[in-house]
This record gives structure tokens, sequence and C-alpha cells, in this order.
């Protein structure tokens, strides 16, 4: 496997943790441990743009 087919795999598994609390930060009642779940999303869904922005700039098509 490339660097680039493992950066891309690595952006992917980025984004979904992200998901995955963003699922979590949907089904807590805590008012507080919602805010600290959809924050640290927030920070890993940046993240992994950033790295599908980087796979981009090596010639990469971007996705559509």
């Amino acid at each position: 496997m490339g660097d680039a087919d493992e950066s891309a795999e690595k952006a992917q598994q980025i984004r979904d943790k992200a998901r995955q609390l963003d699922e979590r930060a949907r089904r807590t009642e805590d008012p507080g441990e919602r805010e600290r779940l959809q924050e640290r999303a927030r920070r890993l869904r940046e993240r992994g743009d950033r790295k599908s922005e980087a796979e981009d700039t090596r010639g990469r098509p971007r996705p559509m």
C-alpha cells in the first residue's frame, strides 16, 4: 500500500470516528458530555478534512 493510500485510509478512519462521536453525543442525556463529544467530533472532522486536502495537493483527484 502506498503512502497516498495509507493517508486516505487514515483520513477515512478519522471521519468514521467523528461520526461515532456524533452518534454518542446524540444518545447522551448529559449536556456537558454532549458538548464535549460534539467538540471532539468537530476537531476530528477538521483533522480528517486536512488530511484529505493534503492528499488533493499531491495530485490525487478530489472525490465527488
